[in-house]
């Protein structure tokens, strides 16, 4: 799944800034948002579990996956539109983190 999530991002990117195909708005303004917490939450656990559990059995709490969640959800959308003129703060993407978090909770938040 971390690769998938990696693999997809990479793609909508070479579409975005080199292929420039045609795609679905959905995708479009959402994927990244999506595929962000998976790849995010993947590296974190993996430092976790190297650095400082130093077991492969460990896995993120739920506290900590709603911690990232809101704390992403909260710079990303609130606070960074605030400060860049670039940025703007959309509610779904709020909810495309939120799937994202799930999707790491169900399929990539295992013991190892």
């Amino acid at each position: 799944m971390f690769i998938v999530c990696v693999l997809l991002y990479a793609a909508y990117q070479l579409n975005r800034y080199v292929l420039h195909r045609p795609m679905p708005e959905l995708l479009t303004s959402y994927l990244g948002d999506l595929a962000a917490m998976p790849v995010m939450l993947s590296l974190a656990l993996a430092a976790q579990r190297r650095l400082v559990a130093k077991s492969r059995a460990f896995v993120l709490p739920d506290l900590w996956l709603l911690a990232a969640w809101a704390y992403v959800s909260v710079f990303f959308e609130a606070i960074l539109p605030y400060f860049s003129a670039t940025a703007v703060g959309d509610p779904f993407d709020v909810v495309a983190y939120a799937v994202g978090t799930l999707a790491f909770r169900h399929w990539l938040n295992r013991p190892g």
